[in-house]
């Protein structure tokens, strides 16, 4: 399923920069990702990592919950075999959307396995977002960098927070970290 993910990638974001009116170049001026970059993302020539791809998100105006949301009605259960998954090509961690699509909720459930000794990190943030999410963490370790302040959770500790504070994610640990997300999308389209 990660492939046919990967090819999803490249067509929402190319669909969703010619909504936004924006060229690559603006795109890329904006994101700060370069335009070689963002054009073969578009031609699936390249896999955004989740870093990049939150970049281009955010000068888009959208999470990467919203993002990744499929287009179309859904029905209100999605088997575990039907949930999109997706892989960061640099830090290799698995993102599985559990939610079904578009079900009109505020929010949006991930589940997420961070492999050991892995980090992640996120651009500065955009003023304009007011989304919050908890990270629940069930088996393993994780330390968060959000603003200022940094977070060692163990399995069964939930965090909650800005997602626009989110600096750093990272597995000190020898073990898959596995967690949910449990994200505000603040109404349906209005996530940004």
């Amino acid at each position: 399923m990660e492939n046919s993910l990967d090819h999803d990638i490249a067509l929402r974001l190319k669909r969703l920069r010619k909504a936004r009116r924006l060229t690559l170049e603006a795109l890329a001026e904006q994101s700060g990702v370069s335009r070689a970059m963002i054009s073969r993302i578009e031609r699936g020539e390249a896999s955004p990592t989740a870093a990049l791809l939150a970049r281009l998100c955010s000068a888009l105006g959208q999470s990467l919950s919203v993002f990744f949301a499929d287009t179309g009605e859904a029905p209100p259960l999605t088997r575990r075999a039907e949930q999109p998954v997706w892989r960061d090509p640099e830090s290799g961690y698995l993102r599985r959307a559990v939610s079904p699509g578009h079900c009109r909720a505020r929010m949006d459930l991930v589940e997420v396995e961070f492999p050991p000794g892995a980090t992640v990190s996120f651009p500065p943030p955009n003023p304009g977002r007011g989304q919050w999410q908890y990270l629940w963490l069930f088996e393993g370790c994780m330390e968060l960098q959000v603003a200022d302040d940094l977070f060692r959770l163990e399995a069964g500790d939930c965090l909650y927070m800005n997602v626009a504070d989110v600096r750093r994610f990272h597995n000190p640990g020898a073990q898959v970290a596995r967690y949910a997300v449990v994200i505000d999308l603040g109404g349906v389209g209005n996530a940004t």
